[in-house]
């Protein structure tokens, strides 16, 4: 699987991306700075967490109208498969990629814990590798992972199995709305998520529980 992890000022957590992707799949990914204006030729497109631009205005509201954004629009039109964790999934939203908005914590305070995660749609190009209902823990790390979107969109993505990830056994960390925790667009290649599944992939981290994300991706590229 060949893969690209965006950096920006201000992601932090570009490293442990990095390191995942490279365990997993047996190739180091490429970087793509913000200025970059192409992609190249790669299987998957990560968008990493941390705080780009020190997330004045909204987060992920500058980071999303980089250059580079336009690139992985091109991407992900063409069937890429793009995944944006934390700080990416904000910017994701932020660049219309993903419908709805990543609000402050309902405790107005930054949250970093492990949760519990359940997987509400296996039949996903990023969730293959786990059943339907299963639970998986997962670390978060955010200020800002309040999700939110209007009913008559929440009720079209309920029935596209758009809903992915929720919080689970009452680990729900931000207040987000019906405890979504990660999203995909309508087509499918395109993920979103807080908590953090490069932080969870081996024995090392206390876990293998978020290894399942980019295994299943892998499988599909192979496929």
């Amino acid at each position: 699987m060949k893969s690209a992890v965006l950096q920006l000022p201000g992601l932090n957590r570009d490293r442990d991306m990095i390191a995942a992707l490279t365990r997993i799949s047996g190739q180091a990914p490429v970087t793509v700075w913000q200025t970059e204006t192409e992609i190249p030729d790669v299987d998957l497109i990560v968008i990493p967490g941390g705080f780009s631009y020190g997330d004045y205005l909204r987060c992920g509201a500058i980071a999303a109208r980089m250059p580079v954004m336009q690139a992985v629009r091109e991407k992900a039109a063409k069937g890429v498969k793009v995944l944006g964790v934390c700080n990416g999934f904000q910017i994701l939203v932020e660049a219309g990629m993903l419908p709805g908005a990543l609000m402050r914590n309902a405790s107005l305070k930054f949250v970093c814990k492990e949760v519990k995660l359940e997987v509400v749609n296996a039949d996903t190009d990023f969730t293959r590798a786990y059943a339907e209902g299963q639970i998986i823990r997962c670390p978060v790390a955010h200020h800002d992972g309040n999700y939110f979107v209007e009913d008559e969109t929440l009720k079209a993505m309920q029935d596209r199995g758009q809903v992915v990830f929720r919080y689970a056994e009452g680990t729900n960390p931000n207040g987000s709305m019906l405890d979504i925790a990660g999203v995909v667009n309508e087509a499918g290649n395109v993920l979103g998520m807080m908590p953090h599944p490069e932080n969870l992939i081996e024995a090392a981290h206390g876990g293998t529980d978020g290894r399942g994300i980019f295994a299943s991706a892998l499988d599909v590229i192979a496929a």
